[in-house]
């Protein structure tokens, strides 16, 4: 009742078009749904990038690449209107949106989820000077609805970030391996001995430098890791 109230008089908007969501009372436009690239088979059996042929089990990245995670998921392909997406909730204090993500993450994911058996979803970290400029952490807002759907807990104290990287959108693979190297460590005190699988929730996978970082970190402990992101880029 008191969302009906609230959306009644703070409708909604959608995150796709920026237009009061149609019909009122959904996370987006109907039509608006149809306008996003959701990830479909064949994928990398790695990264979960969509590959061409389904006779090729890696993408060119994960061929030549060395992954510490297990494997990684996503929802969406990271073309316009999903960049859009992103942009609204990272630079434009759209966070309201990271609920409809989260949603369509447990419910397409679901299987991957399942199969991984995670212990627990860990949000990939922000530094703490970029959260406070922007108020939030959207990984941590989404992994937070996915733990709500699917009954996971979300240990967002686990990992730190202590390091502030520079802007990664316009670097190559290496560079951001480089750029994240000592990047994040491990809460001081420690992972606890019954967490034995990391599930790492995050928005945009390109390269996985993100996803891989964390891992090695994680990995160092003992703990087995896979991964789940919003969006995801595309094989070469």
């Amino acid at each position: 009742m008191l969302q009906r109230i609230l959306d009644s008089i703070f409708p909604r908007t959608c995150p796709v078009c920026g237009e009061i969501v149609m019909p009122r009372g959904q996370l987006i436009c109907r039509d608006c749904l149809s306008l996003l690239s959701f990830v479909r088979s064949p994928v990398c059996e790695k990264c979960g990038k969509e590959i061409l042929t389904g006779s090729r089990k890696l993408c060119y990245d994960c061929a030549h690449r060395e992954r510490t995670f297990t494997a990684n998921r996503a929802l969406l392909n990271y073309e316009e209107n999903a960049r859009r997406c992103m942009a609204k909730i990272k630079y434009k204090n759209c966070r309201e949106h990271t609920e409809l993500f989260g949603k369509m993450m447990a419910i397409r994911l679901c299987d991957f989820i399942l199969e991984m058996n995670p212990d627990c979803l860990v949000p990939v970290p922000a530094h703490i000077s970029r959260q406070k400029m922007r108020g939030y952490n959207q990984a941590e807002l989404i992994a937070e609805v996915i733990g709500r759907e699917t009954d996971i807990p979300v240990r967002a104290d686990l990992l730190i970030r202590r390091k502030h990287t520079a802007a990664m959108k316009n670097l190559g693979a290496e560079d951001r391996l480089n750029n994240l190297r000592e990047a994040f460590a491990v809460c001081d005190t420690g992972i606890p001995k019954e967490i034995k699988r990391i599930m790492l929730v995050d928005d945009i996978f390109t390269t996985g430098a993100t996803i891989e970082a964390c891992s090695k970190i994680l990995c160092a402990e003992g703990v087995e890791t896979s991964s789940i992101c919003v969006c995801i880029g595309s094989d070469i």
